[in-house]
């Protein structure tokens, strides 16, 4: 059976392990998903993840369970599951949109100045998810510092 399972989450974790932390949670879904054909979308903005996750439940099912206990996630909220008969999300093994001003109308339309999970709920969810289907998705930007500017030895 075809299932929507969307959830909402605090990011744990140290600031400076963000970027690190988004490519390995896109690199793992995007192998994983597109090997069990789940699609999705991912939101990152504040400090806290939207993800929606499509596709049979008997993988989704498990595969959220697994979400739960990794640690970058923290104050988990689950919105109700839902019986779909097509995938929304269809061209996203798992799609990624960072903090974005569809997403921000949104909120301003609920009575919230920004991204805040707390606020989702079963009526207004449907809105959420339209704006992230027609945002641009966003590349997760590499991390630059001193070890990773190219700087070649004279050897």
């Amino acid at each position: 059976m075809k299932i929507q399972l969307c959830y909402a989450s605090l990011r744990q974790g140290h600031a400076n392990d963000l970027i690190d932390d988004l490519s390995d949670i896109l690199s793992i879904a995007r192998e994983f998903n597109s090997k069990h054909l789940v699609f999705g979308v991912l939101y990152y903005a504040n400090n806290a993840f939207f993800q929606c996750l499509e596709g049979e439940d008997f993988i989704v099912l498990p595969l959220f369970e697994s979400i739960k206990k990794d640690f970058r996630h923290n104050n988990i909220i689950e919105f109700e599951v839902k019986n779909i008969d097509k995938y929304n999300f269809k061209s996203w093994s798992m799609k990624y949109v960072q903090k974005s001003s569809k997403v921000d109308i949104f909120f301003n339309r609920i009575g919230c100045e920004e991204f805040t999970p707390s606020m989702i709920n079963q009526q207004n969810l449907s809105g959420l998810l339209e704006a992230l289907l027609n945002e641009n998705q966003t590349r997760v930007r590499k991390k630059v510092g001193l070890n990773q500017r190219g700087i070649r030895p004279y050897l």
